[in-house]
């Protein structure tokens, strides 16, 4: 049950408030540009429903990287996003909330490492991408004050080291007396 264990509880919550977005995407709004650089909204949201479909292989097969190879790559929305993202997101929150599946462990592509760091890591993700998407479509911006206090405790630990993937864009200096979110945001390369 994902109440008892509050690291499920904020796996549920950042997937509730990603998919909450992707509801309110308008037909005409799917080739808006969001704050990730070269993604539409569209692109975005493919990108994490991607993400979703990989959990389960990874957590509950114990599947490598390579095993998995490109079955998740190109597009995986087809003509209904929404319902897309709902069968992705129950497929993760499903996996991850197996009885011992925090446990496990999952073979990423930096290397071997636990479910319960693998979820944390797709927390702070399901997060930020919720704000891109929210910037995107013109939606409530503000994270969930829990949420929130999650992701900057676990990304700031490894924060100087994601630009360096060339998967994240570099910190930028956040402007003087900034909240969490905004000082979270510009650590992850946005600009709020």
């Amino acid at each position: 049950m994902t109440g008892t264990n509050p690291l499920l509880t904020r796996h549920a919550e950042a997937l509730d408030l990603f998919g909450d977005r992707v509801h309110t995407v308008r037909d005409d709004q799917w080739d808006a540009l969001t704050p990730c650089a070269d993604w539409a909204v569209r692109d975005l949201v493919n990108h994490l429903v991607s993400e979703q479909l990989w959990v389960p292989p990874m957590v509950r097969d114990g599947a490598t990287v390579e095993a998995v190879g490109d079955v998740f790559d190109g597009d995986v929305l087809g003509s209904d996003p929404a319902t897309a993202w709902e069968t992705s997101a129950r497929a993760s929150r499903d996996a991850f909330a197996a009885p011992g599946a925090l446990d496990h462990t999952v073979h990423l592509s930096f290397g071997d490492t636990t479910a319960a760091f693998y979820c944390a890591q797709m927390v702070t993700d399901l997060a930020v991408h919720s704000w891109d998407l929210s910037r995107a479509i013109g939606a409530d911006e503000r994270l969930p004050e829990d949420l929130l206090e999650f992701a900057v405790r676990e990304v700031t630990p490894y924060a100087a080291d994601l630009a360096k993937t060339g998967l994240f864009a570099a910190p930028v200096e956040p402007p003087p007396g900034a909240d969490a979110q905004t000082e979270l945001l510009c650590l992850l390369g946005r600009v709020p």
